[in-house]
């Protein structure tokens, strides 16, 4: 969503918030993407023309108001602290409540320009509704600075991908009128100078003449190739558009650019190609994203939301760990050395107050400066974060062969090109695997495969009688009823456990404790509900995990919890992945899908990532 507001568009957005309020039944919809509706580029579906389009633009509709109303349900207060020229900007007092509850309390959010923050935090800790209100302008933000928040896909149109990339004629209007207005005000200040320069470098950027060359490298660079950018976006299915979106926001180049898990949607050649082209953004860009090796590649700051409160450190988020690491051990040097004084001195008080009148004297002398000290504030303990122990549980033994797949050959409708072709291998439950390849290999096919969900065109893929299959994918939260808690949910799901303090035990294990497990599943985050749908899926006590990226809206440390529960799992696995760490904490082998076949890497991730960026280098050199 591009967002350029003065005065006149904020009244239309608080106008749009009354009439959403007045909506709003606490009810949140279901959005789903139209996934089985067709196939596009090897493997990701599309939506046919008639009710998947009218589906489409109602899903579009649902989220455009589910937006509304969560803008409505949140209150936010803070004053702008920055100079209001200025490109920097910088909130004091800020603080934001949703849904009664509150995120942040008298903290400062300071955003300063040409730096990348990588804003990190625990599941619901007010994340996505921190850039959602910056978004929003719920802030008082200057109305020069153009905000973009990636946060749903493209629209269904009748544009093709390329079209709706470079459809930027409103933003170039806009930055011409304030161009013009500064220039005729001659202003000598640094700050409107400043702002002049930027505002041309802006229009030569969205000039016509290399508009097209750009827009196609930008899609070229999120998996599309020369024919499906001249696709009608309406027949892209949701994760596409959302690409589409993504590549919007990064043709445009907006003084602020707010992305929300922008990796979600990527395979692993995307998701360094955006990494590569994130390093020279040189205006605020704000990046919620649970991928170390991401972060560590694109953020010059991090943003640790905790405790209610934005805490800033300087460097990538490696560097953030270190510093922390060393902030807390002085932290606590100094917390230990305050608590040793004041336990001397109350010793001494105590021995000593009554005593003679020398000693009394010292003793009062002691209780002032204790006093002092209580009064200037003590040096508060380290607190941990809070850890998570994922646990898939005894999944039992059956004998091999588990899976068998022989000579398996496989296309869409029996008319499209093969996706693979002589597949021959064997799944046991020591198999450690993560499937890697461009976007349209057939990752998520071939899972589909081995799950019998979709049956092979040539082959036999022979399964084990007594095998059980867990597959995740990121579709699998369609499944929750969103108006049940998530501890009534999986006692629905689950009969045969009677107890609900039983039942409990089993979420919390998932890191829902509290009010999590009792409210409604609609009030959780979605990483909270991924947790739910990770208890469902645990408690299956399958013998063969076919996780589709399944770190889509985890934070990082349920990531770390999740890589652990794997390794812990007696059972096979096969991953399909963008998080390059979480790759190599859990696979023991790396195939890479590709012209139709399943090959196996010779090297382990980070050589496969490093071969990467070599194809991306050698792009680059051909074009200059």
């Amino acid at each position: 969503m591009f967002a350029i507001m003065p005065s006149d568009a904020k009244k239309k957005r608080d106008q749009k918030k009354k009439e959403a309020a007045k909506k709003y039944d606490g009810k949140k919809p279901v959005v789903k993407d139209g996934e089985e509706a067709g196939k596009v580029n090897g493997n990701d579906e599309v939506a046919e023309n008639g009710n998947g389009i009218s589906e489409a633009v109602n899903d579009i509709t649902d989220q455009m108001e589910d937006l509304y109303a969560c803008a409505v349900q949140r209150a936010v207060t803070g004053v702008l602290g920055s100079h209001p020229d200025s490109r920097d900007v910088h909130i004091d007092s800020l603080s934001i409540t949703f849904h009664g509850a509150e995120l942040l309390v008298d903290t400062r959010l300071e955003l300063n320009n040409g730096r990348r923050y990588g804003l990190i935090g625990l599941n619901g800790c007010g994340k996505s509704s921190l850039i959602s209100a910056i978004g929003n302008r719920e802030l008082p933000i200057p109305d020069h600075v153009d905000i973009y928040h990636l946060q749903r896909e493209m629209a269904p149109s009748e544009k093709s991908a390329l079209q709706c990339v470079m459809d930027v004629d409103t933003e170039r209007i806009h930055l011409e009128r304030e161009a013009e207005e500064l220039a005729s005000k001659g202003s000598d200040s640094e700050e409107a100078h400043d702002r002049l320069m930027e505002l041309y470098e802006r229009l030569e950027e969205l000039d016509v003449a290399t508009a097209e060359v750009r827009a196609a490298a930008i899609l070229h660079g999120l998996g599309f190739t020369a024919e499906t950018m001249k696709q009608k976006v309406k027949n892209f299915s949701g994760g596409w558009r959302m690409r589409i979106a993504l590549a919007r926001a990064l043709y445009l180049r907006p003084s602020m650019m707010l992305l929300d898990e922008p990796t979600n949607h990527l395979d692993l050649e995307a998701c360094v190609w955006l990494e590569q082209f994130l390093q020279s953004y040189n205006r605020i860009l704000v990046i919620i994203s649970h991928s170390q090796d991401f972060l560590n590649g694109v953020c010059t700051n991090i943003i640790h939301m905790n405790q209610k409160k934005l805490q800033y450190y300087g460097g990538n988020y490696d560097q953030y760990i270190q510093t922390r690491l060393e902030l807390e051990e002085n932290q606590m040097k100094k917390f230990n050395w305050e608590q040793d004084q004041i336990a001397h001195m109350k010793n001494y008080i105590a021995r000593f107050g009554h005593g003679s009148a020398k000693l009394a004297r010292q003793a009062q002398s002691k209780q002032k400066t204790l006093n002092r000290m209580v009064e200037s504030g003590l040096t508060s303990k380290v607190s941990a974060d809070k850890t998570l122990a994922f646990c898939f549980l005894d999944c039992g033994e059956i004998p091999p062969p588990v899976i068998q797949v022989q000579n398996v050959s496989f296309r869409y409708k029996d008319v499209g090109p093969l996706i693979y072709k002589n597949l021959e291998f064997g799944i046991d439950l020591d198999t450690r695997v993560a499937l890697v390849g461009p976007n349209g290999a057939g990752k998520t096919t071939l899972l589909k495969l081995i799950a019998g969900e979709i049956h092979p065109t040539d082959g036999l893929i022979r399964r084990h009688s007594h095998l059980k299959i867990g597959r995740y994918h990121q579709h699998l939260q369609d499944i929750l009823d969103l108006s049940m808690s998530a501890l009534d949910w999986m006692m629905k799901a689950y009969p045969d456990i009677k107890e609900r303090e039983d039942m409990r035990r089993i979420v919390g294990r998932y890191g829902l404790t509290g009010m999590q497990q009792t409210c409604p599943i609609q009030n959780l985050s979605d990483g909270q509900r991924c947790r739910v749908i990770f208890a469902w899926l645990a408690w299956q006590r399958p013998h063969l995990l076919l996780l589709d990226e399944p770190t889509n809206h985890l934070d990082i440390e349920t990531i770390d919890a999740l890589a652990d529960a794997i390794n812990a799992f007696e059972g096979g696995m096969m991953l399909v992945s963008h998080d390059f760490r979480l790759i190599s904490q859990v696979a023991e082998e790396i195939w890479v899908c590709k012209d139709t076949k399943a090959s196996k890497w010779p090297g382990d991730i980070f050589s496969y990532k490093e071969s990467l960026v070599k194809i991306l280098e050698k792009e680059k050199a051909k074009k200059k």
